[in-house]
C-alpha cells in the first residue's frame, strides 16, 4: 500500500499547478504539471513491473 500512496501523494501535490495552469494559465505551472505527469507515469510503470513480478512469482 505504500506504493499507492506515493501516487496519491503525488497527484495531490500537483493540485494546486494544475489549478494555476487551467484557471489563471501560469506556463511555469504547466511545466511543473508534465513534470509531475511523467513521475506518475513512471511509477505507475514501476509498480505495474512489481505486480506482474509477484504475480508471475505465485504461478
Amino acid at each position: 500500500m505504500a506504493r499507492f500512496d506515493e501516487i496519491k501523494n503525488l497527484v495531490t501535490s500537483l493540485e494546486s499547478d494544475f489549478e494555476k495552469f487551467y484557471e489563471k494559465g501560469n506556463q511555469a505551472a504547466g511545466t511543473r504539471v508534465r513534470k509531475g505527469m511523467q513521475d506518475l507515469k513512471t511509477l505507475a510503470q514501476e509498480i505495474r513491473s512489481e505486480v506482474q513480478g509477484q504475480k508471475n512469482a505465485k504461478e
